[in-house]
């Protein structure tokens, strides 16, 4: 009986739900933290995001969303410009040039951005300390961060931790972003990364092909469910099994099989090889013993287990297997180096029906700020909001990577998680706490 695909990919997901979560939950503590300190929670800030509009407790609802469409046009114009020309650059092979641009990225994001959510910190609960001690460990944490992010020997627990942090802040600045213009900008968003991955022509589509196609890393950064393991450090194609990655500024996932033709290759050298011997298998009288003929071609070992097959009979010509019953008896002296060989044939076979590969599962970044900034938003109304959108989104992200396992094509993860985290914050906050909140005020149960 063949296993259920949720019992291959089951870890996968709780490698990628335990940090989202992790990040869900760490905003959702900033929020609250943060909502009556100065200067994070002050006035609504000016970014990219509202350029056109700065929404006002004034306006009318038509201006709202009127405003927050414009801001959510001219915020997607500006990431689908700045991915288009990521890709130009990737493409033309400014490799250097991106990631330095990524390493700038990262350090401004924990250095400013990072610095003033932890200077917020301090001043609302009155931590003391010092300024030189206070830079010098926003410097460190700086520093250590883009060195564990961008360079090698560092441990896995290390980058993912830092992973996490760069979207907590992020996503924490996000939150400062007017109501209507979060939640059109959210769903814009959701849009915009279905039909940047799905749609012909697409710039992450056209990243994710251009990097498959180089047996390269994507540019951009992405969460490592689990370090990467090369099973044939001398084949770089055969350690790429079913990826799943994302952009930084408008998260995506992609599943992406790539077949494994190492032991082709394997068997075609040791053909070539004058060191080892083949021995020509003749009088065949079934289909069986042919197939074991190419068998025995094929292995060295098995053409040395029928030459000692053949000098323990005496055959002073040359060895020749007569019947099926001398066909099992070599077949009873091979190593167990041969057996072993033969099972990881298959399994290779098998791990290209499933998710559990070599490299594990990649996520990007974006997912994890635009998830965030939803339950923050939500955290900024009510706790049972926040516990629906949360459910919500994991059971988004479930569906998105089951989906990805099974049309075995690239598939974003916004979409899904958003569509779901809006319909349930609105359901929630319109119908489900005034029934919930009238019955507990009536002292009714239900």
């Amino acid at each position: 009986m063949e296993s259920s695909i949720l019992e291959s990919i089951g870890q996968e997901i709780i490698g990628v739900m335990s940090p989202v979560s992790l990040c869900m939950l760490l905003v959702v503590l900033l929020v609250y933290s943060l909502s009556d300190s100065n200067p994070f929670s002050s006035a609504p800030i000016r970014t990219a995001a509202n350029l056109v509009y700065l929404e006002n407790p004034s306006d009318s609802a038509a201006q709202k969303l009127e405003g927050a469409l414009l801001n959510a046009l001219v915020f997607v114009i500006l990431i689908a410009v700045v991915t288009f020309v990521l890709v130009l650059l990737y493409y033309y092979n400014f490799t250097n040039f991106l990631k330095n641009y990524m390493r700038f990225s990262a350090f401004f994001v924990l250095g400013t951005m990072g610095g003033s959510i932890f200077l917020s910190i301090i001043q609302h609960f009155s931590i003391p300390i010092d300024s030189i001690t206070c830079f010098l460990l926003l410097f460190n944490y700086t520093i250590v961060g883009i060195l564990s992010m961008f360079s090698g020997g560092v441990p896995i627990i290390l980058r993912q931790g830092y992973m996490v942090s760069l979207g907590i802040i992020v996503a924490t600045w996000f939150t400062k972003l007017p109501e209507w213009t979060t939640w059109v900008l959210l769903v814009a968003l959701a849009l915009y990364d279905l039909a940047a991955v799905l749609a012909p022509g697409g710039p992450l589509k056209l990243l994710v092909e251009l990097a498959s196609s180089r047996d390269e890393e994507l540019p951009a950064l992405v969460y490592e469910a689990r370090p990467t393991v090369s099973h044939n450090e001398g084949n770089p194609r055969s350690t790429l099994g079913f990826l799943v990655a994302g952009a930084s500024d408008s998260g995506s996932v992609e599943l992406q099989a790539v077949s494994n033709n190492s032991v082709h290759r394997d068997g075609s050298d040791n053909r070539r090889s004058p060191e080892y011997a083949s021995i020509p298998v003749r009088n065949l009288e079934n289909v069986e013993g042919e197939r074991n003929r190419d068998e025995g071609e094929r292995s060295p070992l098995v053409g040395h287990s029928r030459e000692r097959y053949s000098s323990d009979s005496n055959s002073s010509e040359y060895s020749t297997v007569r019947n099926r019953e001398s066909e099992i008896v070599v077949d009873e002296e091979r190593s167990p180096l041969v057996d072993m060989l033969g099972m990881e044939n298959e399994r290779d076979h098998e791990r290209g029906d499933s998710l559990v590969a070599s490299r594990g599962i990649k996520l990007g970044l974006g997912d994890f700020v635009f998830y965030s900034v939803l339950v923050g938003r939500a955290a900024m109304y009510d706790l049972m909001t926040v516990y629906a959108c949360y459910l919500a989104i994991i059971s988004g992200l479930g569906c998105t990577l089951i989906l990805l396992s099974v049309c075995h094509r690239a598939l974003p993860a916004l979409p899904i998680s958003i569509a779901l985290g809006v319909i349930f914050y609105f359901l929630t906050r319109l119908l489900m706490e005034p029934f919930v909140v009238g019955m507990a005020t009536n002292l009714m149960m239900f």
